[in-house]
């Protein structure tokens, strides 16, 4: 099974610039997760016929953030947004807002193992976000994914906004502290690490160079500066089935770019 992530910053106009279909005809998934979609259901100019489509757009602010999952393989369940007692133990409001009505996590559950779809909040520039990230976000999705796990296998990918080692950033020294790179959402990532999951494309690549996000300025994606901060996890069971975890660079219309993931999931 081939499975893709890749936040598109705006679905909509990642299509008009005739860059999403194109890709997806290109590599072939049979699941592709999307995030910060931007749009609702009925607002989306995609038609992908082959695929199953399951939205979670933001409930309150319009045109921000939101995840999607389009599959080939019809789901046994779909789950949005955080479960009720997880909701209830972390609390997850800020100022900013609830970031549960902001269409973050969309889950479906298949035959074999459960999929999760992310879009971590980012910690903001003055890191005005970054405690409700560190001490409710982060511990929140990791107890939803070790609660999914009890029952079968997990897969979860997505935007997590944080470069997890000094590999995954081209310039780490420079910023150290900044968002996206501050010791408390690496232990986030740690803590993931740390109940067993598999960080997949490490499996396969080591070191640096290897990114998913660039910024608009400098020219930095053609020079490759960059930051990893779009992942494959897995289940630690999972990791035999593991054929290939990539990263494709060469796909254009967001400053992201889509990350793959092969396995075997049969009989997981």
């Amino acid at each position: 099974m081939k499975l893709i992530s890749w936040n598109v910053n705006g679905i909509r106009s990642i299509h008009r610039k005739n860059q999403l279909v194109p890709f997806l005809e290109k590599v072939k998934p049979d699941i592709a997760c999307f995030q910060e979609t931007k749009a609702e259901e009925h607002q989306s100019e995609v038609d992908l016929p082959d695929y199953e489509e399951y939205w979670h757009s933001s409930s309150g602010k319009k045109g921000y953030a939101g995840t999607a999952i389009f599959t080939k393989v019809k789901p046994e369940a779909v789950f949005l947004g955080f479960p009720a007692d997880i909701l209830k133990k972390y609390k997850l409001k800020d100022g900013y807002g609830d970031p549960n009505g902001e269409g973050r996590v969309v889950a479906t559950e298949f035959k074999d193992f459960f999929l999760v779809n992310v879009y971590t909040p980012n910690a903001k520039p003055d890191l005005s976000r970054l405690k409700l990230r560190h001490k409710l976000w982060d511990p929140a999705f990791l107890a939803y994914v070790k609660q999914l796990e009890k029952k079968k296998p997990v897969i979860f990918c997505g935007d997590l906004n944080v470069a997890h080692t000094y590999d995954d950033l081209t310039h780490p020294e420079a910023n150290e502290g900044e968002h996206g790179f501050t010791k408390e959402e690496r232990e986030g990532i740690d803590a993931i690490v740390e109940a067993g999951f598999i960080d997949t494309f490490r499996m396969f690549t080591e070191g640096k160079g290897h990114y998913t996000w660039w910024s608009h300025f400098s020219n930095a994606r053609a020079r490759n500066v960059g930051w990893r901060i779009d992942y494959f996890f897995v289940s630690k069971s999972l990791r035999p089935k593991v054929k290939t975890a990539k990263i494709h660079p060469d796909a254009f219309g967001s400053d992201h770019c889509p990350i793959s993931l092969d396995i075997d999931v049969r009989g997981a």
